[in-house]
């Protein structure tokens, strides 16, 4: 386990929305070398850069089409070498976003695959052995190659699944996974980390990490080897860098060789009732004031996967992604700064992504390069009350993705002169996080106080005590041991045996010593 992950915080950042510096509307690798002063200062020491390989950008990077060469949009890899230079003097780690599952249907493997001459490609995607013959079971394409057979899809159209066989073969066209044309995939998805390792890259965040081997069991069994296969070519050439599955199931991802797992925020799991409720026609979200939440539909879901996987690695949470609505969605900046308080104190290698910090908007937009919904929470960073929120200086019809006009749009500048606004917040939560150890990635975690439809949440980190109260009424709730508040954001405190928390309230406890 890399040592540095312990007291990581990440900054997620969509390089298309971050920071623009040659006027063509699109952020680029210079404006997130130019910001890392900032985003240091924010309080993060680690980047998370979306997807930034060479792509038509039919799913915004997510296919690609080189995976050794940096998207010229973005700059070159001279220009990614230089950031992660950067980032190193500002003690700052760095992870891009790989795509193993698929490549963009323009990738050279795919284009060789594709024809009718057998080559060392042919069988590095999942094809059938007849143009009519379709593939049972999985999306597919078919009549648009030379080559006479259909081919897998790993999500979109336009992404072709690479093969990594079949855990349990029931067609002649299905390999299985030790086939050496399944271990040549392998290996060459290896190559590309190292050619990325080697040149200063810190690790990586994997796409769809359990969608490798098709018709694999519930236990991922084919899958998990690969990826313990990984490790043990990182543990043994790179033991300091790191792996983050987007996976969702850390009992299974942890074990099999991930550093990290995220608490993926969406319908059908726990993470979706702390800042909006898929579940109900009426919000519940626990930290929406006054809507009645209850922290044990977060904890049922939460803790199973917690105690299974916490001698293994990090289950991780965060304030959302690229894939999510952000959380200022439905709620407001007070509301907000208790989530995140709740997020930067838990267990775990927290995730922050960018904007968050200030509360952007999701803005209700059309799609755009794959996004669909999600188009909404990628809208370019607002800096400042300058041209385009200060993203960007081209004219407003060439930038990416519309900037939040509104006349209250949250920008850093606005925040920055305002001690009490939600980046002074977020700043200070991080400042503490690193400060103690026990609110670090590892230290022990405990609910004390967690009862359904009632407040406040109170549990412990290490030898802290932490409560939040997210309600509009006072709360008190029986705490032995006399403490101290470390923070605290509206009114909270120890007093007389018990824990007081007033209307929308979190505070930090520490033991006072005799």
């Amino acid at each position: 386990m890399p040592q540095w992950l312990k007291d990581a915080v990440f900054y997620e950042i969509y390089p298309q929305s971050f920071q623009d510096t040659n006027g063509d509307g699109i952020g680029d690798f210079q404006g997130i070398t130019g910001k890392l002063d900032y985003i240091r200062d924010l309080g993060c020491n680690a980047l998370w850069i979306n997807p930034c390989f060479d792509s038509p950008f039919k799913d915004a990077g997510y296919d690609v089409r080189d995976y050794k060469k940096a998207a010229p949009r973005y700059g070159t890899n001279e220009d990614l070498y230089h950031l992660f230079e950067e980032a190193h003097k500002r003690g700052i780690r760095v992870l891009l976003d790989l795509v193993p599952g698929h490549t963009s249907e323009e990738h050279e493997w795919f284009t060789m695959s594709q024809k009718a001459e057998t080559n060392e490609y042919s069988n590095r995607y999942i094809w059938t052995n007849h143009c009519f013959e379709g593939a049972k079971g999985f999306p597919y394409i078919g009549g648009e190659s030379e080559r006479s057979g259909v081919y897998v899809l790993n999500f979109f159209k336009c992404q072709p699944a690479l093969n990594y066989g079949f855990l349990d073969p029931k067609e002649p066209w299905q390999l299985p996974t030790d086939h050496p044309d399944c271990a040549a995939t392998r290996e060459a998805m290896k190559d590309v980390m190292r050619f990325w390792l080697d040149r200063g890259c810190d690790g990586f965040r994997v796409d769809m990490a359990a969608s490798l081997v098709k018709n694999d069991d519930e236990e991922k069994t084919g899958t998990c080897a690969i990826w313990r296969d990984v490790r043990e070519m990182l543990d043994s050439d790179y033991p300091e860098a790191a792996m983050v599955s987007e996976w969702g199931n850390p009992r299974l991802a942890l074990k099999a060789g991930f550093h990290m797992d995220f608490f993926l925020n969406g319908r059908g799991n726990g993470y979706s009732t702390l800042m909006r409720d898929y579940e109900n026609q009426e919000d519940h979200s626990f930290f929406k004031k006054d809507s009645h939440g209850d922290i044990t539909r977060f904890l049922d879901d939460y803790l199973p996967k917690y105690e299974a996987s916490k001698e293994d690695g990090y289950f991780c949470l965060l304030t959302c992604n690229h894939d999510t609505l952000r959380p200022r969605y439905n709620l407001d900046e007070t509301e907000l700064k208790l989530a995140f308080a709740f997020i930067f104190t838990m267990p775990g290698v927290p995730y922050l992504y960018y904007g968050d910090e200030i509360g952007m908007r999701y803005l209700e937009l059309a799609t755009k390069e794959g996004g669909y919904f999600r188009t909404g929470s990628r809208t370019p960073m607002q800096w400042n009350s300058g041209k385009n929120a200060g993203f960007s200086d081209a004219d407003k019809d060439s930038l990416y993705l519309p900037v939040d006009e509104a006349s209250d749009a949250p920008t850093v500048e606005n925040q920055e002169s305002n001690p009490d606004s939600l980046l002074h917040t977020v700043k200070a939560l991080l400042a503490l996080r690193h400060d103690q150890a026990d609110l670090q990635a590892d230290a022990e975690f405990e609910p004390l106080y967690a009862k359904k439809g009632a407040m406040p949440f109170v549990y412990r980190r290490g030898a802290l005590t932490i409560a939040v109260n997210p309600s509009g009424e006072t709360v008190t709730v029986p705490s032995d041991g006399q403490k101290s508040a470390i923070y605290s954001i509206g009114s909270g405190r120890w007093e007389n045996g018990q824990i007081v928390l007033e209307p929308q309230s979190f505070v930090v406890l520490e033991p006072n010593t005799p």
